[in-house]
């Protein structure tokens, strides 16, 4: 995965990994595959300073929701788009993704939502692999994002 704004060493994912794996694994209620819903699969998201963690890494295409946790400690938003060769496009600010580039191949996303907040994120997902991101000042650069493989 080419996140060309986002941090590649191995401690920033460590962070992401140790510091939401329980909480994830909890908001799921399994350990390592996303549920399968009524309506297509269920993902348990957790999103933290500067983290984002789900319950599986790939998912059969189609319906996916995702049930999305803000643990806190600021608000957070998630986007949801397809990876690209050569990384997400930044802003000149050098913090940021530019969303108005990516907006036309976004499968989805929810505004940013308060600490301790849970949303609902409904999505139809095509077989390619997605980055979930937190787009807020500093966060993608920080660390919060993963990848979502569906096939």
């Amino acid at each position: 995965m080419d996140l060309r704004l986002g941090p590649s060493g191995a401690r920033h994912r460590w962070r992401a990994v140790a510091g939401c794996a329980l909480v994830s694994l909890a908001l799921s209620g399994c350990g390592g595959a996303g549920a399968v819903a009524s309506t297509g699969t269920l993902i348990g998201v957790n999103e933290r300073d500067f983290a984002i963690a789900t319950a599986t890494n790939s998912v059969p295409a189609g319906e996916v929701t995702l049930q999305i946790h803000n643990a806190g400690p600021d608000q957070h938003e998630l986007i949801v788009a397809p990876e690209r060769r050569g990384g997400l496009p930044g802003r000149p600010d050098g913090f940021t993704v530019d969303e108005d580039a990516i907006q036309s191949s976004e499968p989805g996303s929810i505004n940013p939502q308060q600490p301790g907040g849970t949303e609902y994120l409904k999505l139809h997902l095509a077989p390619g692999r997605y980055v979930l991101f937190c787009n807020m000042e500093g966060h993608f650069m920080g660390g919060m994002h993963t990848e979502l493989v569906v096939r």
